[in-house]
This record gives C-alpha cells, structure tokens and sequence, in this order.
C-alpha cells in the first residue's frame, strides 16, 4: 500500500487495500494526510476522503452534496464499467442513492412501517434467538477446542432477525446469506460480481412474488400493502432495491458490531470487567464500539452538484466522496487525545458510525437492540471466555468497507449458573 502526492492539486493521493489488511493503519494513515485526501480504489477509480468528523457531519448536510449516482461524472462518460467490483454498493436503485423529494418518497413508506414498535416488537424474538444459539455452541468446539464465534453466533443472529422480519422462507435463506456475504466483498472478479447482482435481485423479487399473495406479519408484507394503498410509493423495482439495502446492511452491519465488541472486550479485559453485574453499562460498549471499530470502515459515494471547497481543497462537481467512518471515528479532534483507546467509560460524544443527516441509518435501532441483547447474553453464559487466537493475526474481510475479521475463535470456559 503506498502514499503518495497526486497530480489532482497536490492533494495527497492513498492507495487503498481492497483486501482491508490493514484497516486502521489504512485510516491512521488517511487522517495523517490530511483533512482531504485523494483514494485511489480497484480499477484505478479514483475518489476523495474528508477524515475529519466536522468536516465530514457538515459535508453529509450539504445540499449541494448528492447521493444519486448519476451525479457520478465518470459514470456519466462511461468510464465506470458495469462489472467494476464495488459497482454493487454504488450503482443501485433505492433510497440510499437518491435525494430530497425523491429520497423522502422511497424512505417514507419504509419509515411508516418500521416503526420504532415494530423494532420494539422483535426483542422477544432476538432473545429467543440469542438463547437458542448460545445453547448450541459448544456443540461447535473445534479440535482445538474453540469456537468460531463469528460463525456460530455473529453470524447468524442478525441473519435470523432480519430473515425473519422480511419473511424470507427458509428454503431461501442459505443463497440469500452468500449472495449478502458477497455485496461488500472488493476482492471478487467481475464475473462473480455481475452473477451475484443478479442473483439477489431474482431471489428478492421472488420474496416479492410470495409475499404478495401469502401476506404474513412481517415487513415485506407491510410495504407491500402500503404500496398497494399508494401506488405511487414504490415501483416494483424500488420495492427490491429497498428489500436489498436493508437486508444486507441490517445483516453486515450488526454482524461486524456484535465481533468487533467481543473482540475488543476479550483484549481489553479491564473493561470486560466494568461490565461484570452492570446491567446498563452493554449501550456503552456497543456505541464506543461504534466509534472504536466501525463495521463499515469507508462507505460510498457522496457527489457535489458543483464544485465545492472543504479545509481549502476545491473538490470538483461530480467527483465521488467517501465517508472513511473509522478514520473519523478516531478523530482526536471530535474524541480527544484518547480517540484511539477503547473505553467503555468515555463521555460518548456522537459519532458517525450510522451516518447523519437525513441519510442516518434507519437500521441503526435494530442494530442496537440485536447487539445490547447478544453482548449481553454471551457473556453473562460465558463469564470467563478468552479469545482463542493470538490478538492481531486474525484475518480481515476482504473488504473495503466492511470492518470486522472473518473468524472470531474463542475458548468458551464453563458456563455461568
């Protein structure tokens, strides 16, 4: 990986590691460039990184900022091919990539049916599913007698949560976890990349298809009879780019939280023990987990409708913009001379790890929930699990967004009670 000045106004120009082998060195680096900095990304695309949290909160509330990617100036010329690999997180269809009117329309009918009740309603369910895979892991114990954490636990507790709220049936389930599991991957080739766009959005439209005439209590059903009472709220293919978002980014995101949180606990053991018997003290762990490791470390793309300056740094208009939220998570300036410590104790100033603006996560509550209740419950049955693996030899996700490792080994020890 390899810094260096780029022609582009002698903004300092980052080569970022698609395999994300060194994620926060990666961001450490990032924020010692400078307040804006040049990304060079796979295919040689190029983008620009603002790694200050002021910066980066005023620039997501900009309104010459977009999230459309047709605002994209190379995408406009042709010079971004269909099968890019990162072509999946940018070019799609839904209220992530669209703005003002018409990012309200296709956010409204999802904000009125998942509601905060709705989320409030799922708890009982999210216990009983955190209840059941902790009394099956240690029937998982490999030979050498840990447990992969990440796959017996992390894994599929969001993936059971958010299957089960969208009403997925389970003969669906195991292609619809490899085809999310590939969406935030930037180390697939392009063949793989275009099957598995279109893969995920048949399997979706045929949950569209079920749901449709089999409603259920569950939020495809809920959108799709308020489409019905609306036509003009979603199109069908709307429909599926929403299904698609919160899907993939309700599952990745809460998956990587729930990992990054354990294994930040079982190396931090001081603050492991803050927790013992402190009941409120698991929102603490899961938002400065948040700031501290954020599960996605870099998200795309923001687009100025002109050109626009950020800390004295012309950015041109339709130029694409990444939030690195994992460097801006460290930020001393926003969290003091400790923003690189974990510390469960720390006056939680706001960070961005759900984004901000009118473009914040609706996801974000679920998340909290999924990943206060997991904490919570793994540790109170396992009080005395150590990681299984020597602290920083854990392979990442191949990614450049997402932010998490792809095994989590650790040794159970005797459970409570």
């Amino acid at each position: 990986m390899t810094a260096d000045q780029a022609s582009h106004s002698g903004v300092p120009l980052l080569e970022l590691d698609p395999y994300g082998r060194d994620h926060q060195g990666e961001a450490a680096r990032l924020r010692g460039l400078g307040p804006v900095v040049r990304v060079k990304l796979p295919g040689d695309v190029e983008a620009w990184s603002v790694t200050r949290h002021d910066l980066l909160n005023q620039l997501v509330l900009d309104p010459r900022i977009s999230k459309d990617w047709h605002n994209w100036s190379a995408m406009q010329r042709g010079d971004i091919p269909d099968d890019w690999p990162l072509i999946g997180m940018v070019k799609v269809t839904n209220m992530v990539t669209a703005d003002g009117a018409e990012h309200r329309r296709l956010r409204k009918l999802v904000s009125q049916t998942f509601t905060a009740r709705r989320v409030e309603e799922l708890r009982p369910g999210t216990y009983q599913i955190v209840q059941d895979l902790l009394e099956a892991l240690p029937s998982h114990a490999d030979p050498d007698g840990t447990v992969d954490l990440r796959k017996h636990f992390a894994y599929p507790v969001p993936m059971q949560v958010i299957s089960d709220l969208f009403g997925i049936p389970d003969y669906e389930r195991p292609e619809l976890r490899e085809a999310v599991d590939k969406i935030f991957r930037s180390d697939l080739s392009p063949e793989v990349v275009g099957a598995n766009q279109i893969a995920v959005y048949q399997l979706l439209a045929r949950v569209v298809e079920l749901r449709t005439k089999e409603r259920g209590d569950d939020l495809t059903s809920a959108l799709i009879s308020a489409r019905e009472a609306e036509p003009d709220a979603l199109t069908q293919e709307e429909l599926v780019g929403t299904l698609l978002v919160m899907l993939s980014a309700g599952h990745e995101t809460t998956l990587s939280l729930i990992v990054n949180a354990v294994r930040a606990l079982l190396t931090h053991p001081d603050q492991l023990a803050l927790t013992k018997g402190e009941e409120d003290m698991w929102p603490a762990v899961v938002e400065e987990t948040l700031r501290w490791e954020a599960p996605i470390g870099n998200f795309p793309f923001r687009y100025p409708t002109e050109d626009i300056e950020v800390a004295g740094v012309v950015i041109p208009a339709g130029d694409p913009i990444m939030a690195p939220y994992s460097a801006v998570g460290r930020d001393p300036e926003q969290h003091g001379p400790s923003a690189g410590s974990f510390d469960i104790t720390r006056e939680q100033a706001r960070h961005l790890a759900f984004g901000h603006g009118a473009h914040a996560c609706l996801g974000a509550p679920l998340a909290r929930l999924e990943a206060t209740i997991a904490l919570r419950e793994l540790f109170a049955r396992f009080p005395d699990m150590i990681l299984g693996a020597v602290p920083g030899t854990l392979d990442p996700v191949p990614s450049l967004f997402s932010n998490s490792v792809t095994t989590l080994p650790v040794r159970l020890g005797r459970p409570a009670g």
